[in-house]
Order: C-alpha cells, then sequence, then structure tokens
C-alpha cells in the first residue's frame, strides 16, 4: 500500500527545533519542561538519544541490515538521560544538533522505494521509525516550552497521531473528536458514545496526553481515561 512520504515533515521538524535552540541560557535548560519531572535538559538529552537510535535504525535498514535502537536497550536510554541533563545550555544545544545533522545526513538517504525496508524498532518498517521520529520531534518541541505550541501542530500531524493513538480509547467507548475548526471528526474505538468536542490541535494533545490550550467539552459525560501509549 502507498503511503505519503513522512521524511519531507520530518526534516521540516528538524529545521524547527534546530531554529529554537540558538537562544537557550543555563537558566532555561535547569527550568521544568511540560512534562512531569523532566527539565529541558531532560528533554533535550532525550530528543538527541532518540534522534541517533532513529536514525541508525535508517542507516542499517538502507544496507538491509537490522539493528536494536539503543545498545543496551531501555535502561541504557535512561541512563543517558539521566548522566546529560545536568549539561550546561551551550553542551546540550551541541549535542541535539549533532542529533540532528546525524538524523538529517540519514532520512535524506532514504528514498520513498526504501519505507518499507524492515527495523528493529518496533519490528516495523523504515516509515514507521521515520513517523515515530516526527511525533518525538513535534511533541517534544512543544513540551519543551520554547516558543512552539502544540495549537501550532499541522492537520497532517494532528490525523497521524489521532490515527496511532486510537488505542488509547478505554474498551467499551467509541469515542468521537469533533473538531470545532474543520471537519475531521474521527471515530475511535467501539461501545458507549463519547463525543468530545474542541479544536484539532487541543484534541490532539489531550490524546497524547499533554494540556490542550483550552477547555474540551464533552457534554454531560466526562472525558474517557485514556489508555497507554501504544
Amino acid at each position: 500500500m502507498n503511503r505519503p512520504d513522512p521524511v519531507p515533515a520530518v526534516l521540516e521538524s528538524q529545521s524547527r527545533l534546530r531554529a529554537l535552540l540558538g537562544g537557550l541560557t543555563d537558566a532555561d535548560v535547569r527550568a521544568p519542561s511540560a512534562l512531569p519531572g523532566w527539565s529541558r535538559g531532560h528533554l533535550l538529552s532525550h530528543v538527541e538519544g532518540v534522534g541517533f537510535a532513529l536514525a541508525r535504525q535508517a542507516r542499517y535498514a538502507l544496507k538491509d541490515e537490522l539493528i536494536d535502537p539503543y545498545d543496551g536497550g531501555r535502561p541504557a536510554r535512561d541512563a543517558a538521560i539521566e548522566a546529560g541533563h545536568g549539561r550546561s545550555a551551550a553542551e546540550l544545544r551541541a549535542a541535539v544538533t549533532a542529533a540532528l545533522d546525524e538524523a538529517e545526513q540519514a532520512w535524506t538517504a532514504v528514498g520513498p522505494r526504501d519505507l518499507e525496508r524492515p527495523v528493529r524498532y518496533r519490528d516495523a518498517t523504515l516509515s514507521a521509525a521515520a513517523l515515530a521520529w516526527w511525533r518525538e520531534l513535534e511533541i517534544h518541541t512543544a513540551d519543551a516550552a520554547l516558543g512552539y505550541r502544540s495549537a501550532q501542530w499541522s492537520r497532517p500531524f494532528c490525523a497521524h497521531v489521532l490515527d496511532f493513538l486510537a488505542p488509547r480509547v478505554p474498551d467499551g467507548v467509541r469515542l468521537t473528536l469533533a473538531a470545532s475548526d474543520g471537519p475531521a471528526a474521527p471515530v475511535l474505538g467501539d461501545g458507549e458514545p463519547v463525543t468530545v468536542r474542541g479544536p484539532l490541535t487541543d484534541l490532539t494533545a489531550w490524546l497524547a496526553g499533554r494540556e490542550p490550550q483550552g477547555p474540551l467539552n464533552s457534554g454531560s459525560a466526562p472525558l474517557p481515561e485514556l489508555g497507554p501509549w501504544p
């Protein structure tokens, strides 16, 4: 099945984050991010690590080889974030920029015909790995609160995230997401009908576990308790 090539969107998101890193100060990187318990330093260290991890999925896939995203798995990933979050703004900027440089080189080498190559990440394809990097970039750039907000997410990005996060809808709920700013009204899950209304970006932020920019309206029903990320 032909799917849209996610690489151009990935490269645009990388450029956006790169541009926002320029004015970071040491106070900025010590300040909290939107993720509970994580400073901006934690968040940027995570983006650095996942950028390198998914870039090497691309590099090895193009050689018809499989490799784990992280050497040492999740424990090594977590240890790297803990070890790296206390770096200065200059050090973090250089580290994230190096990861973005590596990612740009890796993903620009991926052509549309390469997207179905297998990768070890989720035992999926290069397309899935590229989409994962897109999610990481867009969501965590908003989490970093550097001037880019979830309200600026594009409609194609929102459509992708709503589709990817559909498994978060709890069993027994048929959830209609009625966007107040457009025709999009995806229906997720099956069971008791619940309709949640709001701007598309706010609906997407909520499903992604982020704070919407404004209130959502679910009528007399409470917002469903969402499950874990897939």
